[in-house]
């Protein structure tokens, strides 16, 4: 193979993706706010799943080329060089991209091993608050690299499984914390070890719950104040 062949190609496209601001470093998180919205309106402050996605996508992975390109320049830093069989690390958007087109090996991060998972699995069972995650992108990572690189990845299918228990085991405790704080009418809470797409799962329902509660209250006042002049 030709170490030089797709080398323009790959330039043009990673100059195409980075003009777009896909990848890049110093792209700015937008927020959709609204205020009554109609029905399926965000709550202020939460994103879609793809939203955060795309953030996971920023992350960095190693990946081994089969190709022999220059150090690249991008408005979120450079990239490579690249040469075969040298390990090299990028964002994931960039690795998928390259895995795709067959273009390079990737060695998955530490922590996506079966033991390792399985450690934290049991902690995260075992404590009733949350335990530190191995990134704060766990849950997109896996579902980006085991659907896009899965040959890649020793024992794919244990992995997405203990990835789901630990996630179902985080999401059930982060129920449990939002009913008891909309129960005991709480103003403000803390929660440590949260991800960014945990937070969102749970965001809305509770910005909304909130906002009942709120108008509830407000509605409540004036009959309260009434009936106790009138006493």
């Amino acid at each position: 193979m030709d170490p030089a062949a797709g080398s323009g190609t790959l330039w043009a496209g990673l100059r195409r993706r980075s003009a777009n601001g896909e990848g890049g470093r110093g792209t700015r998180r937008v927020r959709v706010r609204c205020r009554r919205g109609p029905p399926g309106c965000r709550a202020p402050g939460t994103m879609e799943p793809a939203e955060a996605e795309f953030l996971a996508e920023k992350e960095l992975v190693t990946i081994v080329p089969n190709f022999s390109l220059d150090r690249i320049h991008l408005i979120g830093g450079d990239l490579g060089p690249f040469n075969p069989g040298l390990p090299v690390e990028v964002p994931v958007w960039l690795a998928i991209n390259l895995k795709q087109r067959q273009k390079c090996r990737l060695i998955p991060p530490e922590w996506m091993d079966v033991e390792k998972l399985e450690e934290i699995r049991d902690q995260e069972r075992k404590e009733d608050t949350f335990t530190p995650m191995p990134s704060p992108y766990y849950m997109e990572l896996t579902k980006l690299l085991l659907n896009y690189a899965s040959d890649n990845i020793p024992k794919a299918d244990e992995i997405r499984t203990l990835v789901k228990d630990t996630w179902d085991t985080r999401i059930a405790k982060l129920r449990l914390s939002a009913d008891s704080f909309v129960k005991q009418q709480e103003a403000h809470a803390k929660l440590d070890n949260l991800t960014l797409m945990e937070i969102n799962t749970i965001g809305t329902f509770l910005t909304q719950a909130l906002d009942h509660m709120y108008k509830l209250r407000t509605n409540l006042q004036p009959g309260e104040s009434a009936q106790s002049q009138d006493f």
